[in-house]
């Protein structure tokens, strides 16, 4: 769970769609995919306070499009959850994310949005879960062993 949220949330006043009351978050949820931790923040937002071009995704005081370099797949990856549900247009995304590639980002928020999003509407669960947002992905890269060059390359075999 995220300590300070205050901090997270009042850094990003000059965006247009913020307003500071704290009674406006809404439900956390963390995370986790490969080496990537994400702390997600989900905080609905009403139709008056959000102009058509306000951003809904800020991820580390970024604008989540920038930081995602635009990338459609890893964009729509973290909507998957309020898409599958059909909120998409309610709700914005502020995230603190550290660790792993842009991939593994993208999928450590998509399973953060859907946890927070089970603690609002629990009866729609097996609906995240039949879109297997909910489901973590545990495959971490493997250790390397001594005596060998990387998890499972040896050294060259020399006949003589």
């Amino acid at each position: 769970m995220v300590k300070n949220v205050s901090q997270v949330v009042q850094s990003d006043e000059q965006t247009p769609f913020f307003q500071t009351s704290k009674s406006k978050i809404v439900s956390f949820g963390t995370g986790r995919r490969k080496k990537a931790v994400a702390k997600v923040i989900l905080r609905r937002c009403s139709s008056h306070s959000l102009h058509q071009n306000a951003i809904r995704l800020i991820i580390n005081k970024k604008s989540g499009y920038d930081y995602l370099q635009h990338n459609p797949y890893y964009i729509n990856t973290v909507h998957l959850p309020l898409i599958t549900l059909g909120y998409l247009q309610d709700y914005v995304i502020y995230v603190i994310l550290h660790g792993g590639g842009l991939k593994g980002q993208a999928d450590a928020i998509k399973l953060g949005v859907a946890r927070a999003l089970c603690y609002l509407f629990p009866a729609k669960r097996l609906l995240l879960k039949s879109e297997k947002t909910l489901i973590r992905d545990a495959r971490k890269k493997e250790r390397k062993k001594y005596g060998l060059r990387k998890a499972r390359k040896s050294p060259q075999f020399s006949k003589r």
